[in-house]
């Protein structure tokens, strides 16, 4: 069974590398229209967008601060110029930004935290609502991650605890749109090798100690989450909702 998505948009927030990235090919792959974003560099994202083009893919990019609804609009604005239809919601920007222990408590660290992971996905998806509810269909795949689960690493409580939002938000937004056929589920991606966040803020011992303990025997790729954000974007997913799916090779076993 081949994943048709032709003739559906998609706004994919945060998708100029790692997952984001990977998620926008793989929908262009299998049909679908979609928007790509990023903050601030406009050139490496469009950069991107002509790659995925020069396979027939039809891409908007789109530079916007999607913790700023009216940035976040412009998102919405790009979608609807594929059509009259907004069809598909990945949530996906965010970042841990540094590592700050809770004794060392920053304020300004935490609201940039919590506003790019969380307060991002409330925005998108009160712009997309209105276009879901209407066409009574929709798919919103939000991003957390193993951390919103066991805490995370060294320094990482407000990601974590900003990634647990995502979670009980993917639950709460679930409840408030099913009856308009909506369905919205969320990704926890375990150690996922080759992405700017663990090239980053993981060691090379770290890689190697997480490595020892997977149960599956390696680190997870972009290609094993989009795989499963594939999924829930499709209809192969019409029966799940509020549901928070954990790609982490048995490392995390809830």
């Amino acid at each position: 069974m081949n994943i048709n998505l032709t003739r559906k948009t998609a706004i994919i927030t945060g998708s100029v590398q790692g997952i984001g990235f990977d998620i926008a090919k793989i929908f262009t792959e299998c049909g679908a229209s979609v928007v790509i974003n990023n903050n601030l560099d406009a050139d490496s994202l469009e950069i991107k967008a002509e790659e995925l083009r020069k396979s027939g893919a039809d891409v908007k990019a789109v530079v916007a601060d999607v913790t700023i609804k009216e940035e976040a609009q412009k998102l919405i604005d790009a979608a609807l110029s594929f059509g009259d239809t907004i069809d598909i919601l990945v949530n996906n920007a965010g970042g841990l930004i540094k590592r700050v222990p809770i004794a060392e408590f920053d304020e300004n660290h935490f609201w940039t935290v919590v506003n790019v992971n969380l307060k991002s996905a409330f925005i998108m998806s009160h712009l997309v609502m209105p276009y879901m509810k209407k066409q009574r269909s929709g798919k919103i795949v939000n991003l957390s991650s193993q951390a919103a689960h066991d805490g995370g690493g060294s320094g990482a409580a407000v990601y974590a605890a900003s990634k647990g939002g995502i979670w009980t938000f993917t639950k709460s937004l679930a409840k408030e749109v099913a009856s308009f056929g909506i369905c919205v589920n969320c990704i926890a991606p375990g150690f996922i090798e080759n992405t700017a966040f663990h090239n980053t803020f993981s060691s090379k011992e770290t890689h190697e100690k997480v490595l020892a303990t997977v149960p599956l025997g390696r680190l997870g790729t972009v290609r094993d989450i989009s795989r499963v954000a594939l999924f829930l974007a499709s209809e192969l997913s019409d029966y799940m909702t509020g549901q928070s799916f954990q790609v982490n090779g048995g490392l995390y076993m809830p």
